[in-house]
């Protein structure tokens, strides 16, 4: 019987998290499509004010990698929007002229930023901040400017301030109420929230109304309604967001604020949900993730035919740490006739804390500074607690440990994802497990705001009391509790040989594992049995596997390799032979001095390499990508060695070898670097009688500036020095470090101590060896076999690449 189709119209948390529920109640009972006009994997737009901050990375707050869609059958069209839907035929249309069918049909379309339709809000320089192009921009700014006015006083608006102040920018926050967050907070909450944050160096301009944006192309500044201006280079509106209904609504699927769903998340047209911000239920549209996460798991059951009462909306609550002040808020945040408060207001420490009674149950609370009861009290409005049980349950002081033992079961710890304490602890003593990656990956609890990390951590203490270290081992991924070096020591102790072999002896929690740990034993395996292992592609990311990167629109980047920088008329031709025939969109030379074709469709791949009959370059693998070089000696008044022949030799020695991440490396023939070997996982300089090894660069997001390993005379030292480095990497680092955190991590003097030995590096030198003699490089020859070729595209379904 051939599956149903399900279509999903949008990538984010909310949708994503309705197709998790799906698969967990029925992992093979749909045809899978999802279509995101982001060209990303599924992230956390949560923790985009941390990106914009400084304090983590994009695919640090991605929630389900590529592979993620792969593993599950999931064919995601990333970059393309669904434009027009048709409702009688069941059919969705997108923007780059693609048809789909569907017997189910999920609108998951989530929110538009609200921009003030201001005079000059056209202006180059002004933004919102939504989504990841929003964080890059402001990046960028940051480089160049120096002044930036933030409309908007509420949560996202002082992120954004935090993040643009770490940034390096004069900040000023423009806001219409008399005091911040008048939507979380009450008044004497907000106004301890400004007294830290102008601590922090935000500067507030309270009780304003923008009039104005000025500037002729670019902003200058703001004009305000009451007269007054101040300069600004940069403009962030962060003033609200709206539903995004427009593909509903021009389908002719009721929509008010939002588009209407009853408590099953269907809409009045058959088979049609709608889920998250878009959504109304009961004449509410939720912001917050926990509501979306219900709505998920009442959609995912009625689609899958599970009997359920379905979703009667949420209570909403705030727990957060708003620029590293902790804030939390719940039902009612302000008094009324009806109400009465019991306060606590410490303004020497900066704590408050507010608790609104109403008809003799709790209505709602403010916290600030400690936000410890927030879950306790958040549980007691659920269930209708009268004040009387509040206090007799006591407002403890009590943290750590101690609170959480003091919590019921039934008390929530995740509110985000509705994970309570019993099933956490559950989770721990049935699942064993130690560490709070573990817990995450098992419940969901501390996966979205991250707010109640240090409650899970207090409960795995709570619960595995004296085997609970606070220094946790980093494991390899959620599916087990084994590191890195365990388990790479039960590989070689009991001899296993195959992916599925290690998860299935060393008990993976997963039996088909994740997209984190296959690859990383796929490179443990080569790299213990360098000659008998056979390297398992199913294993191995799906950039690496198509030989291909995705790019923001869905068309492919193809990299063919040039040793050392260098081409040639014959390979010129190819491949502008084969930029006509299969119209390249763009033809571009990479900072690694390759050439790259981008644009290209994912049917014209195999054929693509074929045609090229060249080496692939690698630009997708974690492995050796480019040896930069400069012109040297040969050609260059200031070059005092042959930098082209050493990094020709460099890259054709070390070509095809797999490593913990990518390598980079750059060779200059003089002391200006032209190669930017700083920079490189390894740069050699040409010194005028010697050549210096520099190691551990990274000219990424964390720039990194290379260290001296060592000074040698010859170019046979250069290659057997390199060689030990490379080899020493590859046998102690954790997969998916880079050699600059791997450095860091290890030390430079204990590399420098290892690879001092000339005994030590000709060891690991045989090591290299056998393992380059023993690589049989799937591309050289499937790039010249067209039909092996497209066997293996035609098992990958998800046109994904990550780097």
């Amino acid at each position: 019987m051939p599956k149903q189709k399900l279509v999903l119209i949008g990538n984010g948390m909310a949708g994503i998290r309705a197709l998790e529920e799906i698969l967990k109640l029925k992992p093979d009972g749909f045809d899978i499509v999802v279509f995101g006009s982001e060209p990303y994997p599924n992230y956390n737009r949560i923790q985009l004010s941390k990106v914009l901050q400084g304090d983590t990375t994009v695919s640090d707050i991605t929630l389900n990698e590529w592979q993620w869609y792969e593993d599950n059958n999931i064919r995601l069209y990333p970059g393309e929007t669904v434009t027009k839907l048709d409702k009688k035929k069941q059919i969705v249309h997108t923007d780059k002229n693609k048809e789909e069918a569907y017997d189910f049909l999920i609108i998951a379309t989530g929110s538009n930023p609200f921009m003030l339709p201001l005079p000059g809000a056209d202006l180059e320089g002004v933004t919102a901040f939504r989504d990841i192009k929003d964080c890059e921009l402001m990046i960028d700014y940051s480089k160049k400017y120096k002044k930036a006015a933030v409309i908007g006083g509420g949560l996202l608006g002082l992120e954004a301030a935090r993040g643009l102040l770490n940034l390096g920018m004069e900040v000023d926050v423009i806001h219409i109420a008399d005091y911040l967050m008048e939507r979380q907070l009450d008044r004497d909450a907000g106004i301890l929230l400004q007294k830290e944050l102008e601590k922090q160096g935000m500067n507030f301009l309270l009780e304003k109304s923008t009039a104005q944006i000025t500037g002729k192309d670019h902003v200058t500044g703001l004009l305000f309604k009451d007269g007054s201006r101040i300069k600004a280079d940069l403009v962030v509106m962060a003033v609200g967001i709206k539903p995004n209904v427009a593909l509903a609504q021009a389908s002719g699927i009721p929509v008010n604020r939002g588009i209407v769903v009853n408590d099953f998340m269907e809409t009045e047209i058959p088979n049609i949900f709608a889920v998250g911000e878009c959504a109304e239920h009961r004449q509410m549209v939720y912001g917050l993730v926990a509501p979306l996460y219900e709505q998920g798991k009442a959609l995912a059951k009625r689609i899958c035919g599970v009997n359920d009462k379905g979703y009667h909306g949420s209570v909403l609550s705030t727990q957060l740490k708003v620029s590293g002040v902790d804030v939390f808020s719940t039902g009612k945040i302000n008094e009324d006739e009806e109400t009465k408060s019991i306060k606590m207001y410490d303004d020497w420490n900066g704590v408050y804390k507010k608790v609104l009674v109403e008809e003799g149950k709790i209505a709602g609370s403010v916290l600030f500074g400690n936000t410890k009861e927030g879950t306790k009290l958040l549980s007691l409005i659920k269930k209708g607690a009268t004040i009387e049980e509040y206090l007799e349950a006591g407002q403890t002081e009590e943290t750590g440990v101690d609170f959480v033992a003091s919590m019921p079961d039934d008390e929530l710890i995740c509110g985000c994802n509705g994970v309570s304490k019993g099933t956490i602890v559950e989770a721990i003593k049935g699942q064993g497990l130690t560490t709070l990656e573990e817990v995450k990956g098992c419940t969901n609890a501390s996966r979205s705001c991250g707010t109640c990390k240090a409650l899970v951590s207090d409960l795995l203490q709570y619960t595995l009391g004296d085997e609970y270290s606070a220094d946790q081992k980093e494991t390899v991924c959620g599916c087990t509790t084994l590191s890195r070096d365990e388990v790479i020591a039960e590989i070689k102790a009991k001899g296993l040989t195959h992916v599925r072999e290690v998860m299935n002896v060393l008990g993976w929690k997963k039996e088909e594992g994740c997209s984190k740990c296959k690859p990383a034993l796929n490179y443990y395996l080569g790299m213990i049995y360098p000659s008998d292992y056979v390297d398992e592609k199913e294993s191995r990311f799906v950039n690496e596997r198509l030989h291909a990167n995705i790019q923001k629109n869905g068309t492919f980047s193809v990299v063919p390799r040039m040793y050392g920088g260098v081409t040639n008329s014959s390979d010129l031709r190819k491949i502008a032979e084969v930029a006509d025939k299969y119209e390249v969109g763009l033809i571009k030379l990479t900072g690694g001095q390759r050439i790259d074709l981008l644009g290209v469709k994912k049917e014209d791949l195999p054929n693509i390499w074929a045609d090229l009959d060249m080496p692939s370059g690698h630009a997708y693998a974690k492995g050796l990508r480019t040896v930069k070089t400069c012109v040297g000696a040969n050609f260059c008044r200031f070059g005092t060695q042959d930098s082209i022949g050493m990094g020709i030799d460099l890259e054709k020695k070390f070509e095809g070898l797999n490593t913990p991440h990518k390598v980079k490396m750059g060779v200059s023939a003089c002391p200006r670097n032209c190669a930017e070997g700083g920079i490189k996982d390894v740069g050699v300089l040409g010194l005028d009688g010697n050549w210096e090894i520099h190691v551990g660069g990274n000219g990424g997001t964390e720039l990194r500036k290379a260290d001296l390993l060592s000074k040698v005379k010859t170019e046979e030292e250069v290659i057997e020095w390199v060689g030990a480095f490379l080899q020493l990497y590859r046998e102690s680092a954790n997969y998916l470090e880079r050699t600059s955190a791997w450095v860091e991590r290890v030390g430079l003097d204990h590399v420098k101590e290892v690879l001092a030995n000339k005994a030590t590096r000709d060891e690991l030198n045989e090591r290299m060896d056998e393992t380059l003699a023993a690589i049989q490089e799937p591309w050289s020859e499937a790039i010249k076999n067209k039909t092996l070729l497209k066997e293996l595209y035609e098992k990958v379904n998800v046109p994904t690449g990550s780097n």
